[in-house]
């Protein structure tokens, strides 16, 4: 039996189409995963609409257990800054 090999850590992202609000955060995380070669550590998962949109964009930190909401940049750089470690 093959074994899939799957990240240690993952982030799930709401892309539901009426916020709108998480492009700039998931653009954030998938060219910092790129330039620092996490590929194979950190995954970003997109999952259908949370029905939150009022706090939008919501995302999904597996590693920490622990949902956010109304991201801003700057905390995506600070959650980044926590997976690398």
């Amino acid at each position: 039996m093959s074994t899939i090999p799957f990240p240690k850590k993952a982030l799930f992202i709401c892309t539901g189409s009426k916020c709108g609000k998480h492009n700039e955060i998931k653009k954030y995380f998938k060219k910092t995963i790129k330039e620092n070669g996490l590929k194979n550590e950190i995954e970003i998962f997109k999952i259908e609409c949370s029905d939150r949109c009022k706090c939008a964009p919501i995302l999904y930190n597996q590693f920490e257990n622990k949902w956010y909401e109304k991201v801003t940049l700057s905390q995506a750089e600070k959650m980044m800054e926590d997976m690398k470690a």
